[in-house]
């Protein structure tokens, strides 16, 4: 089962022990989750709107900012340019940035920042197909946007206004995962993964680590059997806590919770300290063949 390796700060640009740092990326690498249970992310005066207005667009899930473009996504109509939405969701970025390049050195120079996004809605009793039901155990992959390997790395934290913690099903190991779903995927089509890339079904060419990555996530969340009877373990993260997981190794699941701020980061499989974890690098060992 995952494990919860803690680490204590308040203090997003914390100086942190060599001890800390080898916990932190020995941890996360191996399919922990690294918790920082006292590291709030506060709200100025100015955007205590943020907690209690409808920013949310009825027809989403996520609010999301991009870091290079400055732009938000998933606002309602009134709030599609506030200026001090867009700070708050900047001022996140940078602090989770801060964060990784501080706990974990080895990879700030490689790191790249992906979406800003805050949850304000809450999860349990949303409608939703099972695959795109994060309530239901998986592990990460995107349709439309391949990481050819690149490893998810994300930091959550949860500012909650009710007390109300983020409740996660942490479930089996990758290779468990693997071992189970890998046998009834198919060899990807390099012609269809190439017509996907020219008809901007994609943004980049899916390559057979994506595929592979893809119809796990599918198969994880379309099994009903392997839902109801998988082993997992329940994980609460509470108000004015701070986590971060590799998401596309850890397999996960989030039942219940509001008012969630994530930045996800991509970091190239060259950059980690033990690349054999990798799930590219046990997916290929499975395959007997490059998949990138």
């Amino acid at each position: 089962m995952t494990a919860i390796d803690t680490i204590r700060t308040q203090d997003w640009q914390a100086i942190f022990s060599d001890d800390e740092k080898s916990l932190a990326i020995g941890g996360l690498e191996s399919g922990n989750v690294v918790l920082l249970p006292e590291l709030a992310f506060s709200l100025a005066d100015n955007e205590e709107f943020i907690l209690r207005d409808p920013i949310l667009s009825p027809k989403r899930k996520n609010i999301s900012y991009n870091s290079l473009t400055q732009q938000l996504g998933g606002v309602a109509d009134d709030y599609c340019n506030n200026d001090t939405l867009k700070a708050f969701m900047a001022r996140y970025a940078k602090a989770a940035q801060q964060l990784v390049c501080a706990l974990l050195p080895r990879y700030c120079d490689s790191l790249e920042i992906g979406r800003t996004s805050y949850r304000p809605a809450e999860i349990a009793g949303r409608a939703s197909s099972p695959r795109k039901d994060d309530t239901r155990l998986h592990v990460d992959a995107f349709p439309s946007s391949p990481v050819a390997g690149k490893r998810i790395l994300r930091v959550f934290c949860n500012i909650n206004p009710w007390h109300q913690p983020r409740v996660w099903h942490l479930g089996e190991s990758f290779r468990q995962v693997a071992d189970r779903f890998m046998p009834l995927i198919s060899r990807p089509m390099s012609l269809q993964t190439g017509l996907m890339k020219l008809l901007h079904i994609t943004k980049g060419k899916r390559t057979p680590y994506d595929h592979y990555m893809l119809h796990i996530h599918d198969k994880m969340k379309c099994d009903e059997t392997y839902q109801e009877n998988v082993g997992k373990q329940r994980a609460e993260f509470l108000p004015g806590s701070t986590w971060m997981v590799y998401t596309d190794l850890v397999s996960h699941a989030a039942l219940s919770g509001s008012h969630l701020l994530e930045q996800t980061f991509y970091v190239p499989v060259s950059a980690m300290q033990n690349e054999a974890l990798t799930p590219l690098r046990q997916l290929e060992a499975m395959c007997h063949r490059p998949l990138v």
